[in-house]
């Protein structure tokens, strides 16, 4: 699975960064992209990447603030020329979301040449989607704003190759009939796939939060996360100022990831007034006093999870 951010500003984009955005790609567990938040201009930068809006299944959207979704009736109305024809989309967000896209495609006269689904929520939700299970819950940030749990599917343990060629079965096509299914037969007997197999991994998870200050649904959201993306819009300073807006400081995620063992930060929508010099610096500063694993992501990051 991997991260790719294609927007790392808050509120107005920079000119080195842009409004919120980041791609999701779920391989190997399923040929899918899926998009979290929509931010001005999101379809100019994903023009920068390997990313197709043909291959794009799901979009998530986080809150109703502009920066998070302004990208989103553009980025709609591309895809149909740029391999979506025909291809379902799913829109899954916050009560709204849905009048927003059709005013803006109704009044712009645009048609789509793919179906859409929009699924709409008040407080929470839990999606199952091709074996990943979701969990929205609301954060704390003047409007509903949600921040989303993804669990992947579990990864299925190894062959053991020596116990099967202990029953005679040497390496070939057989191996992945064992692999692909929960029984197989063999000179007219039935085995358990599951005794030819290691321990099953558990599925990775990630959770991306939308804007919020500090409260207890974010504890819920990254208990015990492999990853959590997660805005710092104030890297330094009072973090009162932070609070007052219904933002996080720096130290407030710290602090989270202490509470919840989380293994991994990437922080995002930083103030426009930060230049990637000026969060280099103070990033170099944090390591040297803390112990978390961290990054300020900038745009085209990407992580492999």
């Amino acid at each position: 699975m991997e991260l790719t951010f294609l927007g790392t500003s808050a509120g107005l984009p920079t000119k080195e960064r842009n409004t919120q955005s980041i791609a999701f790609n779920c391989l190997p567990h399923v040929n899918q992209l899926w998009l979290f938040d929509v931010g001005e201009a999101t379809q100019h930068r994903i023009l920068h990447t390997g990313i197709k809006l043909g291959k794009i299944s799901h979009i998530f959207i986080t809150h109703l603030h502009g920066d998070h979704i302004f990208g989103l009736p553009g980025l709609l109305t591309s895809r149909s020329f740029q391999g979506g024809k025909d291809k379902p989309l799913t829109i899954i967000g916050p009560k709204g979301i849905a009048k927003f896209i059709q005013t803006a495609l109704e009044i712009s006269q645009s048609n789509l040449n793919y179906p859409i689904t929009v699924n709409e929520f008040n407080t929470e939700t839990e999606l199952n989607i091709d074996g990943f299970h979701i969990k929205a819950l609301p954060l704390k940030h003047g409007i509903l704003s949600v921040g989303y749990r993804i669990t992947a599917p579990d990864i299925e343990g190894k062959l053991d190759v020596e116990k099967l060629k202990a029953i005679g079965i040497e390496p070939g096509p057989k191996y992945q009939e064992v692999k692909a299914n929960e029984t197989f037969e063999y000179e007219n007997q039935t085995y358990q796939s599951k005794d030819f197999k290691g321990p099953k991994k558990k599925g990775k998870v990630i959770t991306i939060f939308g804007d919020t200050m500090p409260c207890q649904n974010e504890h819920i959201l990254a208990q015990d996360a492999d990853v959590i993306v997660h805005e710092t819009t104030y890297i330094e300073g009072d973090k009162k100022l932070a609070n007052s807006y219904y933002h996080s400081h720096i130290e407030d995620v710290f602090q989270l990831m202490t509470d919840v063992n989380v293994k991994k930060g990437l922080f995002t929508h930083l103030s426009n007034r930060y230049e990637l010099e000026d969060i280099q610096t103070v990033e170099a500063t944090l390591r040297s006093a803390v112990t978390h694993d961290f990054k300020f992501v900038k745009d085209y990051d990407q992580f492999q999870i």
